[in-house]
C-alpha cells in the first residue's frame, strides 16, 4: 500500500504538533494532501476510473473544510501550513 503506518507517523511528526497528535488540523491536512497527490497521479494514468475521481473530490472537500476551519480559528497556523505544503487557494 502506498500509505503505511510509518509514512503516516512521519507526516504527523513533520506537520503535527507531535507524533501522537494525529487529530491536529495541520496533520490531517498534510495527510489529505499526500493522499490527494497520490490519487491525482493514479488518475493521470487511469482517466476512466470514476470511483477514484469521486474519492479525490471528497478528499479535496475535506481538506478545504479543514483549511476553512483553520482560517477562522488561527490565521497564522493557516498561513504556515499553506506555505509548508505548497497549497494555494
Amino acid at each position: 500500500m502506498y500509505l503505511d503506518s510509518a509514512k503516516k507517523q512521519e507526516l504527523f511528526e513533520k506537520y503535527g504538533k507531535s507524533a501522537t497528535n494525529t487529530g491536529a488540523a495541520e496533520s490531517q491536512i498534510a495527510l489529505f494532501s499526500f493522499r490527494i497527490s497520490h490519487l491525482t497521479e493514479h488518475l493521470k494514468a487511469n482517466h476512466k476510473d470514476f470511483a477514484t475521481e469521486r474519492s479525490l473530490k471528497m478528499l479535496v472537500g475535506k481538506r478545504r473544510r479543514l483549511l476553512d476551519y483553520l482560517i477562522k480559528t488561527d490565521i497564522n497556523r493557516y498561513r504556515s501550513i499553506i506555505k509548508e505544503l505548497g497549497i494555494r487557494k
